[in-house]
């Protein structure tokens, strides 16, 4: 059976890119096509405009490079000998195929079209064509399968798969400064990072800025809290699943490909996870449940626990080998006792955020209501007080151990807040190497400030 041609059309005749939206340039795309000429026209016209574009002359050899490398988008030529597209489409699906598919065809009819819906068929382009025709095609179906991505992560963070939003890792104490030189090191590096410290340390706040700080910058960073999930549904939620034709679900590898993924409270993974977890490590491929094929993975990964894994290994609730895998740089984040000249630079922000958020007046630091806070052990941490701050503005008032009415004694004849001031201010200096005019914009204040402030202490 002779199958007709595309309409002569050249890359030139193409609209400018920026009217086929920014999903192209990002995605890889599979050509599957007997014909050579219909897949030497579409590789013309997509490989300027997306990041990878392979060919396939059978379903055969498409097979064996699915088995190889993962796509975003199929183009798939409907008739072709031994067996139609869908026919192999529908195999795929099974074994383990998760990307889009575009149908092209000459011969589209009533039941074509049910076959394919039922498959998962995208679009259909209808030969012959031209190309802004399939242009328009693989741009919508790019746009509908990252927009479903960003659906999915949104929700997932909203839902509890994050524990706070992006957050900023505050302060110019020794303490973090020395966290936040570790993580310019490692950064520039594919290395996989264990954060640890106790509750409320802000290990997914260090674990973003080092996310921010990488080459994956752009890409998504995907965090999943291991407590808030069931342990009969954790693999199925990281690995995805396979049942049949009806049943088909991304897991969140998948969907942080590319990026990051975080895995909080990794000591709590049960031990068939993390056996699979380990094999991930070693092979960057993963097998979704159900499935036959292993899908290949781009991902950095980070860990988190609040939990001693040397002693979790030696109670044997942690495997010793993932343990050894995973902890190739670890960043212990300091408790807030251990860095309180950080805690004004963290009320501020954390008043002006809850003010914002929840529509309601900040409340008045002032001095005495600072220094209370800076005298504090905070078991709790960052986040004891976050909570306190955000509690304070929704109730009007701090608690009474915190608010600025009453007079402070004892302690405040050795440790007043001009002293915590004055060690706050001197360790923003350090971290800049002297330069007053850095450290007054990282303060927020004038230079003429520190300079009076430094004349002050000297004399």
């Amino acid at each position: 059976m002779n199958k007709p041609a595309a309409q002569s059309a050249t890359v030139s005749a193409v609209r400018p890119d920026k009217e086929y939206g920014e999903s192209l340039q990002f995605a890889s795309v599979l050509v599957i096509d007997d014909e050579p000429g219909m897949r030497n026209f579409l590789t013309k016209i997509l490989e300027p405009r997306v990041k990878r574009i392979e060919q396939a002359r059978s379903t055969e050899q498409a097979s064996a490079i699915l088995d190889q490398s993962h796509f975003d988008l199929v183009i798939l030529d409907n008739i072709m000998p031994k067996k139609t597209g869908l026919e192999w489409l529908e195999e795929q699906r099974q074994v383990g195929l998760f990307a889009d598919a575009i149908m092209i065809t000459a011969y589209a009819d009533l039941d074509t079209a049910i076959q394919a819906l039922r498959t998962g068929v995208a679009d259909f382009v209808l030969k012959p064509f031209r190309a802004n025709q399939i242009l328009n095609a693989v741009a919508r179906a790019l746009d509908r399968k990252f927009l479903r991505r960003e659906n999915f992560l949104l929700k997932h963070e909203l839902t509890g798969g994050s524990t706070r939003g992006p957050g900023r890792l505050l302060g110019y104490s020794p303490a973090i400064q020395a966290v936040r030189d570790t993580l310019g090191k490692v950064a520039p590096t594919p290395t996989p990072v264990l954060f640890t410290g106790a509750s409320g340390t802000g290990k997914e706040v260090a674990a973003r800025t080092l996310h921010g700080l990488s080459d994956r910058a752009d890409k998504p960073f995907v965090a999943v809290n291991c407590a808030a999930i069931s342990p009969d549904h954790i693999a199925e939620e990281l690995f995805g699943v396979i049942e049949g034709q009806a049943h088909r679900k991304d897991g969140l590898f998948l969907h942080a490909d590319g990026g990051t993924l975080f895995l909080d409270e990794v000591a709590l993974l049960p031990d068939q996870v993390q056996a699979a977890l380990l094999r991930v490590l070693e092979d960057h491929r993963i097998r979704p449940l159900g499935a036959e094929r292993e899908i290949p993975l781009n991902l950095r990964f980070f860990f988190a626990t609040n939990a001693d894994l040397k002693d979790e290994v030696a109670e044997g609730r942690f495997r010793a080998d993932l343990y050894h895998r995973i902890n190739v740089v670890q960043v212990q984040m300091p408790n807030l006792c251990d860095r309180q000249e950080d805690i004004v630079e963290l009320a501020s922000l954390f008043m002006s955020e809850s003010s914002e958020t929840l529509g309601l007046p900040a409340l008045d630091l002032n001095e005495e209501v600072l220094l209370k806070l800076s005298r504090y052990n905070w078991p709790g941490n960052v986040r004891e007080l976050r909570n306190l701050i955000e509690r304070s503005v929704i109730l009007g008032a701090f608690p009474e151990e915190f608010d600025g009415r009453g007079a402070v004694t004892g302690a405040q004849a050795i440790e007043t807040l001009e002293l915590v001031e004055q060690r706050h201010i001197l360790n923003v200096l350090d971290a800049c190497g002297g330069n007053r005019a850095e450290a007054a914009r990282r303060l927020g204040v004038s230079r003429k400030t520190i300079d009076r402030k430094c004349a002050a202490w000297v004399g």
